[in-house]
């Protein structure tokens, strides 16, 4: 845990370290930490805060003219400084395909999902007519709730007039998002985005548009693949989440981690690099900052706040 210059408050989330100055700003410090199944695996994923951090500013700013967000400066490969914001109790997820918890729930039989009606015949992976939002409420610690715009609004968590404007801005991030993937020659899948409020003006808060947050299909495959109902080849954290079930665990009681080697670590490593290669169409330059620079680059970044 670092102290930061007027520093007044510390949070310790599964993956970051969040640290706010003087009431005004957040310093977000994207570790080498990996959870999935919200357990915090043991070892560290080296280069994975770089990757995670670069990706989101590159998105963040791709995104300013649509909504303000939090971003102020990245003056480190891990680090992002901002605009605190009171963020809203709710995360905007939406899919335009059906996969994952979407296809889970299709599935077993429902055709309902945080109360969007979900049409018949559809397969796995396939395209929805139009994206669809299904919002979840937003978990400090546990699983985040899956809910509906209508329980949303009548419990009071979100206002009718700020949710409406919250969906607007999650269809138009998630189509300029889209647009960029197709440049790389990619599908993106679905995403969640996060927002809060400065006074009166809704703010895009947290990270957009990274492989721990969205997925992303290669769109040169994805015909052949849903005609021959193959599965679709994908880019996001999925490949951690499938190695732990391979060597059984989900996360669930009694389960125990397996054992993460030095090639398990150096897989997961390299993965992560070829995200941010494929997602971004950049080559991947590993920032090893010296410890004594690091200090110094994020403390002339604090001070140019002031």
């Amino acid at each position: 845990m670092l102290q930061l210059p007027e520093q007044t408050a510390f949070y310790k989330g599964k993956v970051r370290d969040v640290y706010t100055i003087a009431d005004k700003y957040l310093v977000m410090v994207v570790s080498n930490r990996i959870s999935a199944f919200d357990v915090v695996l043991p070892r560290p994923i080296p280069y994975k805060g770089q990757v995670l951090n670069t990706i989101a500013a590159k998105f963040l700013d791709a995104t300013k003219d649509i909504v303000p967000n939090w971003k102020i400066s990245a003056p480190l490969p891990n680090v992002t400084i901002g605009l605190m914001c009171e963020t809203y109790p709710v995360e905007m997820v939406i899919r335009g395909n059906l996969t994952g918890h979407a296809w889970r729930t299709y599935k077993s039989g429902k055709r309902e999902l945080c109360g969007v009606k979900l049409p018949e015949g559809m397969k796995e992976n396939d395209f929805f007519d139009e994206p669809i939002i299904t919002p979840t409420t937003k978990a400090h610690e546990g699983h985040d709730e899956d809910i509906s715009r209508e329980d949303i609004i009548a419990k009071g968590l979100v206002t009718e007039a700020e949710y409406e404007q919250l969906e607007n801005y999650t269809r138009r991030l998630f189509e300029r998002g889209r647009q960029m993937a197709r440049e790389r020659r990619l599908i993106l899948v679905d995403t969640k985005y996060e927002f809060g409020r400065i006074g009166d003006t809704i703010h895009l808060i947290d990270e957009i548009h990274t492989p721990d947050s969205s997925r992303y299909f290669y769109a040169d495959e994805y015909d052949e693949r849903q005609a021959k109902g193959l599965p679709q080849k994908q880019l996001s954290k999925e490949f951690v989440r499938e190695w732990l079930m391979e060597n059984g665990f989900q996360g669930k009681e009694g389960q125990t981690v397996p054992e993460m080697t030095d090639e398990v670590v150096s897989m997961i490593s390299e993965r992560y690099i070829e995200l941010y290669e494929q997602v971004t169409g950049n080559k991947f330059v590993r920032d090893d900052v010296k410890e004594d620079e690091w200090n110094d680059r994020l403390n002339a970044a604090i001070a140019a706040l002031q």
